[in-house]
């Protein structure tokens, strides 16, 4: 059963999807994704020398910070800070460079709400 949604798409359609690398020039790794009207950029700094406080120096450390759009971090970034964090150490080899520290930074550039979802018919 196809439904149109409010957006014109069928029920098996995706939201138009874009994917950029290299779009920062200081960062080690960078890329900007786009589904739709959510915009992330995202940039990887390191590995550099030393791990963070509390952090296995004989590993390789990863440090994730997630800005949202606007204002402050709340309990929902820190747990995708979290859930990126653990994803990321359990695809690389940690010991192969011990006692560094890698940042991954993800900045959401423009995104939709849940009620945005719901009202044009997404969701």
């Amino acid at each position: 059963m196809d439904i149109d949604r409010k957006d014109g798409r069928t029920a098996n359609q995706l939201r138009p999807l874009s994917c950029s690398r290299n779009v920062l020039n200081r960062a080690h790794g960078s890329a900007s994704w786009s589904q739709g009207e959510t915009k992330v950029l995202a940039a990887v700094y390191g590995p550099k020398a030393g791990t963070n406080k509390n952090e296995n120096p004989e590993k390789a450390c990863f440090e994730v910070i997630w800005k949202p759009k606007t204002g402050q971090i709340g309990k929902e970034e820190k747990e995708y800070e979290m859930i990126l964090k653990k994803t990321v150490q359990s695809i690389c080899v940690l010991n192969v460079h011990p006692n560094t520290t890698t940042s991954i930074i993800i900045q959401v550039r423009q995104s939709i709400s849940t009620e945005e979802l719901h009202s044009i018919g997404i969701c």
